[in-house]
């Protein structure tokens, strides 16, 4: 009965549209280190993802939460985010002496602006649900009112959008608030070409399989995703080698939360191809998850990958925000 009740509020609260007053400040937060991914295991070997460790981070700021999707810079540390709310989320994380995540530090808060400059309280407008860091831009995408916006980078905190991009998929084919949640860069010397990529979280095509789109480069154009089960995309990180990985989470009243990693191999993105991939990890509320929505990759100084997954908790007393850092061991 507690899982059922916490599903159900759940929910509610994925569909609802909580009001977050606008500002920029920085925000302290504090954190509970996570040292095993199954409850009740040490394991820590699940399939090619070796769990690090992870954060479950509080703040009694209440502009903190919500998050959609994190963006690492190129040392690993440093992170770009965006909230659900409308907002920037910058910071870093901090390691102990065994290199397992302790904690964030630096985190700032910012309200986004639109093209006109406007910042907007809520989601109705400023919906924001994927990130992308590409070159001198930071690129976001929207849900409600479906958009891909482009932002100086560096300086995005306190600029307007200076540019849109076309989404390639007709508007009338998307869901309110069911949109574009997976947003990621290419790397330049992939088969993509360093190409934009988008993919929905539950609008989908006459065929069932879930619409993304190529919106730049050579191989520009639309391409779906196969929906398989009860899960929906809602983040993506492209690796070194131009394979994507995507982070689908499901949710209903029998099974309540779980999460999904699948790895789609870079050759299958392509105009007019309905992709797959393969599944990496599955996991339910026996392991330390929540409602797991940005993903990222980086290479670590040994040359490793890492994955790390952020939750956003609704800012909902029954959701946690986390943190959870894998290696990719395949």
């Amino acid at each position: 009965m507690i899982r059922l009740s916490r599903a159900a509020l759940l929910a509610l609260c994925l569909a609802g549209d909580a009001s977050i007053a606008v500002a920029g400040e920085s925000v302290d937060v504090s954190s509970r280190v996570i040292s095993t991914f199954k409850i009740g295991s040490s394991e820590t070997k699940f399939g090619p993802l070796e769990f690090l460790g992870g954060l479950e981070m509080v703040s009694g700021n209440p502009l903190f939460g919500s998050w959609s999707s994190i963006r690492f810079r190129p040392d690993g540390k440093h992170f770009v985010g965006v909230l659900d709310t409308g907002h920037w989320l910058t910071g870093s994380i901090e390691r102990d002496q065994q290199d397992k995540l302790s904690g964030v530090s630096g985190v700032g808060i910012a309200p986004m602006r639109n093209g006109s400059g406007r910042t907007f309280e809520g989601k109705g407008h400023m919906d924001a649900e994927g990130l992308a860091l590409k070159g001198d831009q930071v690129l976001v995408s929207f849900e409600q009112d479906h958009r891909v916006e482009v932002y100086p980078d560096l300086g995005f905190e306190t600029s307007s959008s200076v540019a849109s991009i076309p989404l390639l998929v007709p508007m009338r084919s998307l869901r309110g608030g069911r949109g574009f949640e997976t947003l990621a860069a290419a790397p330049p010397e992939s088969a993509l070409k360093g190409a934009t990529v988008i993919i929905s979280e539950e609008s989908r095509d006459r065929g069932g399989n879930v619409h993304g789109a190529i919106l730049d480069g050579p191989l520009k154009g639309r391409f779906a995703v196969t929906h398989n089960g009860d899960f929906d995309p809602t983040d993506g990180a492209f690796l070194p080698d131009g394979d994507l990985l995507l982070l689908e989470r499901r949710f209903n009243i029998a099974n309540g939360i779980g999460m999904r990693i699948r790895r789609i191999a870079a050759a299958e993105i392509r105009p007019d191809a309905v992709v797959d991939g393969k599944i990496l990890l599955t996991a339910d509320f026996g392991y330390q998850i929540d409602n797991m929505e940005g993903l990222d990759a980086f290479q670590a100084p040994d040359g490793s990958t890492h994955v790390i997954i952020v939750s956003d908790d609704n800012h909902s007393i029954l959701e946690r925000n986390l943190m959870l850092e894998f290696r990719l061991t395949e």
